[in-house]
């Protein structure tokens, strides 16, 4: 690796758990909907989300007209409210995140935040107070690409006019990491003890929380 001067930094799992369940099951009361088959339409729309060809009121009308609803303007807009404020309410970041990005920041390292998200996500962000330790913000459902594809990655170090091979990028899933690392970007798999899934088994390094992430990228 060159010397590094950036780090493309996932959310989900990597930065923050999030509470989809309570999400899950408080949107289709309010909307008046079975709540199995809420979470079966809405799982089908999430590709389309993801990549911001959907908003979450579109989305939230789709089910209700598939469902027999008539989708008011109002109840749709009390739905994304009450979706935005959940996703805040349901996330929480892990204790070493926000001492990673502090770290990054005092080495003079570059952050892109990376996340494969749909549109309040990055309300959620700067909630938190995420967005104000970096320097960019890749969402998905804003620039039309995810995770693993390279549009992503490569939107991200155009945002911060670095090359693939002075990069870092740290996510908890394998098959992203194996698409930063087929760029040239330094891979390392965040793998949490309490968390289950797959890992990595080559191009890329592991850790197991972020300080661990900082001793393989930094030594």
């Amino acid at each position: 690796m060159d010397r590094l001067e950036a780090c493309l930094v996932d959310v989900y799992e990597t930065l923050l758990s999030c509470d989809f369940t309570r999400i899950r099951g408080t949107l289709p009361k309010l909307a008046g909907v079975d709540a199995d088959r809420w979470r079966d339409m809405y799982r089908d729309l999430i590709p389309a989300l993801t990549l911001g060809q959907l908003s979450k009121t579109e989305a939230f009308a789709r089910i209700m007209v598939a469902t027999g609803l008539q989708p008011r303007p109002d109840l749709l807009r009390e739905l994304s409210d009450r979706d935005r404020e959940l996703l805040v309410a349901c996330s929480r970041l892990y204790d070493d995140s926000i001492p990673f990005l502090k770290t990054l920041r005092s080495r003079g390292i570059k952050i892109a935040i990376v996340s494969n998200c749909s549109e309040h996500t990055h309300d959620m962000l700067d909630e938190i107070g995420v967005t104000a330790l970096a320097d960019v913000l890749v969402l998905s459902c804003e620039v039309g690409a995810a995770k693993p594809d390279a549009e992503i990655f490569q939107f991200a170090l155009d945002s911060l006019g670095v090359s693939a091979g002075a990069a870092a990028f740290v996510d908890d899933q394998a098959s992203y990491c194996a698409g930063a690392a087929a760029m040239g970007i330094t891979a390392v798999q965040l793998v949490r003890a309490e968390l289950d899934g797959a890992t990595g088994s080559g191009g890329f390094g592991m850790a197991g929380s972020l300080p661990e992430a900082e001793t393989v990228l930094f030594g």
